[in-house]
Order: C-alpha cells, then structure tokens, then sequence
C-alpha cells in the first residue's frame, strides 16, 4: 500500500520561510502558502505553482495535512495550537513558544491530539554535527569534560529579540543532545546594549550538568567576521565541528592526550583529521524528516519535548541577565510592575507588560494587551479586545478600537485616527461589521494622519502627517497625501532611501522585488 505524502502549507514566508517554501516544494509536499504581506505570497504562489490562501482557509482545510509556521516568533504558539487544535501535525521554527507554559500546553495539546509537533532547530540535521554525537556516543572522545560553541557575525540586527533569543537557540540544542541531559543550573551575561535600548547585542551563557560537564555559548552580531563553531573537549579526545570551512574539513578530530610525568601534566599533541561527513542540505534533511514523521507516526527528533528543553533553558538565561542588563527585548522577560498615572484607568481583565508606561487621562480596556516597554501618553484609548506589541510608542489623543492591531515596535504620532466602520451612522448599529486594521512591525504613523479600516500597514513603512490612507501599505514604504500614495522607500531604521537603495544610517541595502515591493538584503 502506498502511503500518500503530506500536504504542507508554509505559514510565514519571509526570509527564512522562502527556504523552507523552496525546499518542501523540492519535496513535493508543498500545498499552500500564506503571508500577512499580500504581494509577497502572491509572489511565492507563481514563482512555486501554489495557491496563496487566507490563514483561515488552511486552517479549515482537511486536505492540507501539516502546517509550517515561519512567522514572527510572538505568533508560533497560537498559529501551532490552531494547527494541532485542527488536527494537522505542526513543524514551528524555533523557538516553540515565548514562554515555558505555551510551550508545554502545545506538547500536551500534540499527544492528546496524536500529531506530530515538530520544532527547526536546523543543526540537529547537519550531517556534521550527526557525525559528531556519533562520535561521543561510541567513546572516541571518551568522558565530555565541557563544551563551548561561538555563533558570530556582523548582523543581521535584531530589534523584535536579542542575541540570545535569535542565535543561542541552536547551540543550546546541540548540547543538550551531546549532554543527553538538561543542565542543573545556567546562567548568562549580557553586554549593555549598545544599538537597541533594552536588546543585548552579546551574551555569554554558562551551563552545567550534574555529571560535571560544563558547557558555555558566546553569541553576537557585532562580531568583526563570521564563525560558526562547536568544540567538543573529551578526556581522549577532542572534536571541532566549524560549518564556515569546507565539507572535508567541517568536522575535525584532535586525539590529544594529557601525559602525567612526575604529578605534571603534559599536553601530548596530535594532529587533526577530519571525520569523514556526506554532504547534504541540512534543511533539505530535516524537512524530510518531517514528513517521514507525518507519514509514519514515529516522534521526530526534535519534537516538542526537546523544543521545551531548549526553551527553559532560554528562559534560565534571561532571566539572570534581565536586572543586570535591564534587558526587555527577548520574549522571555520576566514580568515586573508597570506604570499607571493616577489619572489613568486600565480596566479588568487586560495585560500589561514589564516597563510599559501609562499616562494621565488614559484608559485600557478590558481584554486589551500591551505588551513590554511601551509607551502611552496622555488621552489615549486602547481597546476592548486590542492587541499592543512590544515597545510601541503612542502619542496623546490617540484611540484604538477592537478590530486594530499594533506589532512590535510600532509609533502613532499625536491624534492618529483609526476608523472601524467604513459607513457609520449614529441611528445605525454597526457593531458587528468592524473591519480589522493591523500595523506591522516598527511601522510609523505620523500626526493626524487617518487609517481607513480594514487595511494593512506593512512592516517599516511610514504614513506621513495627515495622510489618509485607504489601502494597503506595503514594508518600507513612504505614503502621503489624501488618498495616500506611495512618494518613496524607507529603511528599517525610518531614513529615505535614495536610487542605491541603501540606508545612510546603518547602511543596511534592499532590493525591489516584483512591482511596488521592497525587501532587506539579507547576508
């Protein structure tokens, strides 16, 4: 009997989710795509023969049998519970979730279900590293002493995570399945952040395990070149896995040996070899292994479980480096108090997080979120039921109804106007026609300026003062006028862009792709 291959739809399609998008198509799974950005899926549908469908579609589909949720880290345990919660086996990119109790619901929404939950820690299918825990499963190394891993590089710069959350995560994996264990204790140590207020650009964490191997992870994206680097230090050997060189030399073994002569030690060195490696891709290798899984049942190597693993871990660390680098970029920041003028209200129930500021006359309804670090002035209104991400600024007189939602990031200059019904009337009960608005990441909304509901502000794009807009906005672009238009592009960090389209504060570059869509250079 022939058993048909999985149907995936990729959920998420940006710079990593095209990988993934290209590689189940290789496989012949792919079914679906979906992104927030419109032209972006649409571009992915015709350069791949998919259809490009609304997330509600996919979820309701019986025929789409597993989801591959690429989106923004703060949405993966929702778009993964509705995966599972609808029967289909979820593959979630790291991290599972943002916070430990997510993490575990979705392990136990997946056995009770009897899906597969899958999380992209990527390194564990890289033929190197395969060949490397091989090689301390049979001894060659003998008793692990410690490990250390460097992940280096000089950007991409984060500003919805830190260091930590963005690179650390795939060492940590790496480790605890050498170590076959999780650590007793970990702890972590950030630099002051030096781009971003409140996201550490370095950290250094330090783990320990209860039969004495120690470990530690150096991550940075302000490092002067790129390395890529897992040591392995043994008692009869030790083991280098470097993914920056070749096939023929990604994976060294170093047989030195420590000789006692007189109670001194003496280092006896030996020259390294590699150990032999089949080069494949390792995304190629663990989408494959994905669909096997779906296909048969059997537990994936990185399931939920070891997801969960990696996330508490994750979770140690920011929490001993958060007072000390008074840290609010990663997802994973403990919750502290608030800030609430007296004058201002905040309704029952809503959720309010670490350092957000509210100030005078201002009111919160009920099931209203505001996430960390924001900022509201005087006179605003947010809410019921509205959803605030992190470290958004919004200025006095500002009022955001049900049916709007701000991303990360996000700035609403003085009296920004948010409609919720395109045809209102006062005799007239409209309630139940709002039509949703939502701002993406680090978006900028400048004074008086009016978004029309039901449209979509891209991420980093910039709506002059008094701008009415009444359509789509697409990432990076810079609209004005009344109806809005777009007059040019803008960086991630809100600087014009010129013809090289490279921005003269960071010198971060883009590219147009297709009609009307700009996008980040990636490395």
């Amino acid at each position: 009997m022939t058993v048909r291959s999985p149907h995936v739809a990729v959920i998420g399609c940006g710079a990593w989710g095209r990988n993934l998008v290209r590689t189940f198509h290789e496989l012949e799974a792919l079914a679906a795509v979906h992104d927030v950005n419109s032209t972006v899926a649409a571009e992915l549908s015709a350069r791949f023969d998919v259809k490009a469908r609304d997330y509600e579609q996919i979820i309701a589909d019986p025929s789409i049998d597993a989801l591959v949720v690429a989106a923004p880290a703060a949405h993966h345990a929702r778009i993964a519970q509705d995966g599972l919660a609808a029967g289909k086996h979820v593959f979630v990119e790291k991290p599972l979730a943002l916070n430990v109790a997510d993490a575990e619901q979705l392990c136990k929404t997946a056995d009770a279900a009897g899906r597969v939950l899958m999380v992209g820690h990527l390194l564990q299918y890289h033929p190197a590293f395969r060949a490397l825990e091989e090689a301390v499963l049979e001894g060659t190394l003998g008793r692990l002493l410690y490990l250390y891993s460097n992940r280096l590089n000089f950007g991409r710069f984060r500003q919805e995570e830190n260091i930590l959350w963005s690179f650390a995560p795939h060492d940590i994996s790496m480790m605890l399945r050498l170590a076959q264990a999780e650590p007793v204790s970990v702890s972590a140590v950030a630099s002051a952040p030096y781009l971003h207020a409140g996201i550490a650009d370095v950290t250094t964490t330090h783990l320990a395990f209860a039969d004495g191997l120690q470990a530690h992870v150096f991550v940075s994206w302000l490092h002067p070149y790129k390395e890529q680097k897992l040591v392995a230090i043994g008692d009869r050997g030790m083991a280098v896995f470097d993914d920056g060189l070749p096939w023929a030399s990604k994976l060294l073994l170093y047989p030195h040996q420590v000789d006692w002569r007189n109670g001194i030690p003496q280092p006896a060195k030996a020259e390294g070899r590699p150990i032999p490696v089949e080069p494949d891709e390792p995304l190629a290798v663990e989408c494959r292994h994905f669909l096997e899984c779906c296909a048969t049942g059997s537990t994936p190597r990185t399931d939920g479980a070891e997801g969960l693993r990696v996330l508490r871990v994750l979770d140690s660390a920011q929490q001993s480096i958060a007072p000390v680098a008074g840290d609010h970029g990663s997802p994973a920041s403990p919750k502290s108090e608030y800030f609430a003028h007296d004058t201002a209200c905040v309704d029952e129930p809503c959720e309010i997080g670490a350092g957000t500021r509210i100030w005078h006359f201002s009111h919160v309804l009920a099931g209203s979120r505001i996430g960390r670090a924001c900022v509201i002035g005087q006179n605003v209104m947010i809410g019921p039921d509205v959803d605030v991400g992190d470290r958004c600024k919004i200025q006095n007189n500002v009022s955001l109804y049900r049916g709007v939602t701000l991303e990360d990031g996000v700035f609403c200059g003085p009296s920004v106007v948010f409609t919720n019904v395109r045809n209102p009337r006062a005799e007239v009960d409209r309630s139940g026609n709002f039509e949703p608005t939502h701002v993406e990441h680090g978006a900028t909304i400048g004074a008086n300026a009016t978004i029309v509901c039901g449209t979509r502000l891209g991420a980093f794009s910039l709506v002059a003062a008094g701008a009415v807009v009444t359509k789509d906005v697409p990432p990076y672009a810079l609209v004005a006028g009344v109806p809005a238009r777009r007059i040019g592009w803008v960086s991630a960090a809100g600087e014009r862009l010129g013809d090289d389209l490279v921005c003269p504060r960071t010198g971060r570059r883009y590219q147009e792709v297709g009609v009307g869509h700009l996008e980040e250079l990636t490395e």
